[in-house]
Parts: C-alpha cells; sequence; structure tokens
C-alpha cells in the first residue's frame, strides 16, 4: 500500500531533488527514508526516478515509480549562490586584513564516530607502575610489562586528556543491500564480537562532488561462470556494453563480451583454466595465485574493473604495474574459479599490506573473507613485516578487519600460561611481532574490544564472560583457516628491481 498518489504531473521533478521514497528495509518492512534524485528517464511512456537514500550506502541505489515518492515533502535543490563578476568572469573582491580577521574557521571533525569514555590518567613515573596487570572480571590474562606500552596507549587514546574509543559502544543500525556481494565478506563479523558499520560508506558521506554518471550503476547484471551478479556501484565498462541486459565474462581470463554467442566463441579459444601468475598456495579446494600486475595487465586491469563493481571508491584501472594480485580460487573438475582477491602495492611507504580487498557476491557467509585477510597477514609474516589495509576502510571492510583483529589478537591472550603462579604479561610490541598485526591496530582493537582499564597505576586487560564466550563461538564455527605449510612464496625486494 503506498502512501499517495502521483502528483508528478503537475510538479516537475528534477534532479537534485529530495523528497521520502518507499523503500523495503532488512526485515522487509516499508520504511520512508529521505532520498535525493539524481537521474530521471522515461520508459514506455512512464517515468523512472533514480534515488540516492540519504544517509545509507551508495549500494541500495535504485530506480523507482513515481508511485514510491512522497511528493508532499518533496524539498527543490537549493540554488547556489552566484559569485561576483568582473568583466564578464566570475571573481570575488579582494580580501582586506579586516575581513581576513573576521573571517571564521569552522572545525572540522575527524572522527565523528568517536566518543569519549573514562579519562585516564597520566601516567606514573615509578617504575613498578609501568607494570599493567591484569584483574579480569572473569579471567586473568595478561599485564602491558612495557613503559613503551604506556606510551603507545597514551599517545593514540588520549587527546585533551580524555580516552577516545575508536568506535562507538552503541552499534549504529546496519545498513546492508539485500542483493549478493561485499567488500570483504561483513558476514564474518557475526561472532559475538559487537559490531558497528558506518552509515555512509566508506571515505567520505558527502559524494556531492562526483561526477552524476559515476554515482548511478551502469550495469544491470553481470554473468561469470555460473553465477550472475548484481553490481551495486558504477564501473567503467566500456559505454556500449553498459546499455546491455546482461555482461558476459569469461571466468578465467575476466575478458568481457556483449552476448553468449561471444563468450562460447571466446571459450572455444582461451586456454587458461586458473588466473595467471604463480600458485603459492594449495590446501584442499583452495589456492591462491600471485599475479603481477606488469606482467599480466590485462587480467589485472579486468580483475580491477569487475571488483569496481562491488568497490565503491576504488580508483585503480588501468595503471596496474605498481601492484601485486593475489587471487582466491575454488577448484573443481572445469578448472580454478576466483572467489575473491586482494591487492598491494609492491612497495609500500605506510607498511600497507592491502591496497584493495574483496570476496565476491556467490561465496559470502563461507568465511572466505576472514580467510582472504589471514592470507595477507601470512605474507607479512613471510616478509618478516607488520602490515595493516589501506585507510579508511569501507564500513564491511571495518567489520570484517574488526573481527579479524580481535579473534586473532584473543586468540593469543587466552592461550597465555601463568608465570611462576603470577599473572602472565605481554607487550604491545609482543603481539605485534607474533600476528603481524601493526601496534596501531593491536591498540584500536583492544579499545575496541574495551578490554583496557587502568588500575592502581597499571593498565591491565580484563576478558568478561562474554567476551570468552563469544569468542569461542565465532572460533567452533571458523573452519577455514590458513596452513602455513601450504605457502610457498618468496618475497622480493622491489626496490632492487628498478620500475618492477
Amino acid at each position: 500500500m503506498t502512501k499517495m498518489a502521483d502528483n508528478s504531473a503537475s510538479v516537475e521533478i528534477v534532479e537534485g531533488c529530495r523528497l521520502p521514497v518507499l523503500r523495503k528495509n532488512q526485515e522487509n518492512e516499508d520504511e520512508w527514508p529521505l532520498a535525493e534524485i539524481l537521474s530521471v528517464k522515461e520508459v514506455s511512456a512512464r517515468k523512472l526516478y533514480y534515488v540516492h537514500y540519504i544517509d545509507f550506502n551508495k549500494r541500495l541505489d535504485e530506480w523507482v515509480t513515481s508511485d514510491r515518492l512522497d511528493m508532499k515533502k518533496l524539498q527543490f535543490p537549493k540554488k547556489e549562490a552566484k559569485t561576483p563578476t568582473k568583466n564578464g568572469l566570475p571573481g570575488s573582491r579582494p580580501s582586506s586584513p579586516e575581513r581576513e580577521v573576521k573571517r571564521k574557521v569552522e572545525p572540522v571533525p575527524l572522527a565523528p564516530q568517536v566518543s569519549p569514555v573514562t579519562p585516564v590518567p597520566s601516567l606514573p613515573s615509578s617504575a613498578e607502575a609501568s607494570q599493567a596487570a591484569v584483574y579480569p572480571a572473569a579471567r586473568e590474562t595478561s599485564t602491558f610489562k612495557s613503559r613503551e606500552d604506556h606510551e603507545q596507549l597514551t599517545s593514540l587514546t588520549t587527546q585533551n586528556g580524555t580516552a577516545r574509543r575508536l568506535i562507538p559502544s552503541q552499534p549504529g543500525r546496519k545498513r546492508k543491500a539485500n542483493c549478493g556481494g561485499t567488500d570483504e565478506d561483513s558476514q564474518d563479523s557475526s561472532d559475538g564480537i559487537p559490531s558497528a558499520p558506518r552509515m555512509t560508506g566508506s571515505l567520505v558521506s558527502d559524494r556531492s562532488h562526483d561526477d552524476i554518471v559515476t554515482r548511478m550503476k551502469n550495469i544491470e547484471c553481470i554473468e561469470l561462470g555460473r553465477h550472475r551478479l548484481k553490481p551495486w556501484y558504477f564501473s567503467p565498462y566500456p559505454q556500449e556494453l553498459t546499455a546491455l541486459p546482461i555482461l558476459y565474462l569469461c571466468e578465467f581470463c575476466l575478458k568481457y563480451l556483449k552476448s553468449l554467442k561471444c563468450l562460447q566463441r571466446h571459450l572455444t579459444k582461451c586456454n587458461l583454466r586458473h588466473p595467471p601468475g604463480n600458485e603459492i598456495y594449495r590446501k584442499g579446494t583452495i589456492s591462491f595465485f600471485e599475479i603481477d600486475g606488469r606482467k599480466n595487465k590485462t587480467y589485472s586491469q579486468n580483475l580491477c574493473l569487475i571488483a569496481k563493481c562491488f568497490l565503491d571508491h576504488k580508483t585503480l584501472y588501468y595503471d596496474t604495474d605498481p601492484f601485486l594480485f593475489y587471487v582466491m580460487t575454488e577448484y573443481d573438475p572445469k578448472g580454478f574459479h576466483i572467489v575473491g582477491y586482494f591487492s598491494k602495492e609492491k612497495e609500500s611507504t605506510e607498511d600497507y599490506n592491502v591496497a584493495c580487498i574483496l570476496t565476491l557476491p556467490p561465496y559470502q557467509r563461507r568465511g572466505y573473507g576472514k580467510l582472504l585477510i589471514e592470507f595477507s597477514y601470512e605474507l607479512s609474516k613471510v616478509e618478516g613485516k607488520t602490515g595493516t589495509p589501506e585507510k579508511p576502510l569501507s564500513d564491511l571492510g571495518l567489520l570484517s578487519y574488526r573481527s579479524y583483529w580481535s579473534q586473532t589478537i584473543l586468540e593469543i591472550l587466552m592461550g597465555l600460561k601463568p608465570d611462576n603462579g603470577e599473572r602472565p604479561q605481554i607487550t604491545i610490541n609482543e603481539i605485534s611481532e607474533i600476528t603481524s598485526v601493526k601496534k596501531e591496530d593491536v591498540i584500536s582493537t583492544l579499545q575496541y574490544l574495551n578490554l583496557i582499564n587502568y588500575y592502581k597505576g597499571q593498565y591491565i586487560l580484563t576478558l568478561s564472560e562474554d567476551i570468552v564466550d563469544g569468542h569461542e563461538r565465532a572460533m567452533h564455527k571458523r573452519h577455514l583457516r590458513i596452513d602455513p605449510k601450504c605457502l610457498h612464496f618468496t618475497p622480493k625486494d622491489w626496490s632492487k628491481r628498478g620500475k618492477w
């Protein structure tokens, strides 16, 4: 049942208008969120409107009919203020010293989700207070035993004497697409660990500066092997192919074709049955292939094009030379079928071990997202480095990484043994070295889990029964793990290889 009759005949709806639009939420209930009209088209004498739901991820954008629009609350786009002109050209008055002084500068919040918690006192100077002990509510774990950990915690968690949590303690409302596909297999985060996805996706919430074309999904459907995928976002495939009802891809070389007949003809000539490059891991039916973006440029570019369909802010399409691509596949008698991938820079000054990461839609809810993340850290261990994903993460990427970091760190803390009857101790550096997770990510995860407390001059870790039970349930469900013995990988020193 719709909310009102269509009044669009009397009032013209133009691009930029805002109004409530009927949509089904996750519980399949009607709701009327505010949406912006991005485009209008007419099909068979019927107007269709492409809408973006404000404060929802772009993957939920869709074409709607006029009967889903609430015309009573229509907001027309605001006219931009005209700038003074000089000689017919846009310009502005020269600024004077008085005007510069009176100009107000609004502070820009860098982390709008950050919320204050209990203040952390200044660090004690005594040697014994440099120890950090654990007085758990339900379980004793470890203490931070170095002063460096105190300094790291203070410098990373305090601002003006107030500790700050990186993730809000109250989980926000999840806004997920009903169609398949996630950035990094978001379902892996439902493991008893609190989660709070961002409402607006990754990077920035204000997308008004984007070109209107790239803000709209341009592909209706993709056929990849035995799967048909519904893209979430714009991808720069050739324009003549985007008007087709289905875009066909070869599942082995990822070449795009315009029809099923073209695909069938291509398959008679395509000799690939696995991604090009070296197979560096195999266990059971799971294999990983390492692809050099310079040596296999066409494959890498095609991989980036399909990845863009499910990654909103991916910008790498054609300049693949500086990157390595690690493609995860699942084997059957027909060949090695792509499941997901991640890319990483050959040389990263920021210690990034992942640039982009994606699990394809048909392989959701099977633990592959976490397996990709775990594999990226196994490579870092072989390289003898600590790594971190390129920031900022998308909303689903944040969930997956938080879940992986939480499980990995809790696995270590719960495995510690008492030392001579005393509480076990561990440093941030030791956790980082064991896991190859960067120290900043270790600290933010401990804060996120609300494990760090300050008691009698020490930082202590407290593992509650809820945390322990949630972790044990999550690990019981996590069947897929990377076996380091099956990894055959020799890192290269790209700095000595000229232009890669």
